[in-house]
């Protein structure tokens, strides 16, 4: 299992770009929240801005995770700031094949996210990351939803490809229920250095 780090939900850049000094040693994979205030309420930082880091980017993959309206409106967006993956959330997607398949001519890895009480359904075969978000999408902190170990097994059973990802959430106590389910990523912010440095441990 992978322990990817996240930016969290932050409204200014100079905070994100704080946040990425931190954690950019540690993880190649940095995952990178987008809220437009139309999804859930509040607004991240311009994602643009990504190209103006103060450090070489040149190893980072970037993962977008679009909470917003209409996510395949994003992906040039995530091209422009070099993005190795992009996940969209569904709720305000028209149409998954779509965002998926135009995602995957870009040449970049394409993945779906749910929130807590979304009905899992359809998930396109061309499809790399499903992301089940570990507590409701948006501003603030909350406890993990244990209703997502159900959710797991109902992802698991469309029997796709791709890999399974908690987003939100996760603390030390629940990592190894989540391996044992068959979590293959688990994004945190507030708790990224535990996890890891509990999962490094675990060898």
């Amino acid at each position: 299992m992978r322990i990817i780090p996240t930016t969290g939900l932050l409204k200014s850049f100079d905070e994100a770009e704080k946040r990425l000094n931190q954690i950019k040693d540690y993880s190649r994979w940095i995952q990178v929240d987008v809220c437009d205030n139309v999804f859930a309420p509040g607004k991240t930082f311009e994602l643009e801005l990504l190209k103006k880091v103060d450090f070489n980017t040149d190893n980072v993959l970037w993962d977008i995770h679009l909470m917003v309206k209409e996510p395949i409106d994003w992906i040039e967006k995530c091209m422009f700031v070099g993005a190795s993956r992009i996940i969209g959330q569904v709720e305000m997607m028209t149409d998954r094949d779509d965002f998926i398949t135009k995602v995957k001519n870009t040449g970049l890895e394409a993945g779906l996210a749910f929130d807590v009480q979304t009905i899992i359904g359809q998930i396109p075969e061309e499809t790399d990351e499903v992301i089940l978000m570990g507590r409701k999408a948006g501003f603030g902190y909350y406890e993990l939803d244990k209703t997502v170990l159900t959710r797991i097994k109902e992802a698991r059973q469309i029997g796709g490809t791709y890999q399974i990802a908690i987003d939100g959430g996760v603390d030390v106590t629940d990592i190894k229920e989540l391996e044992l389910s068959g979590v293959e990523i688990v994004y945190s912010e507030t708790n990224y250095f535990k996890l890891k440095e509990l999962y490094d441990n675990q060898g």
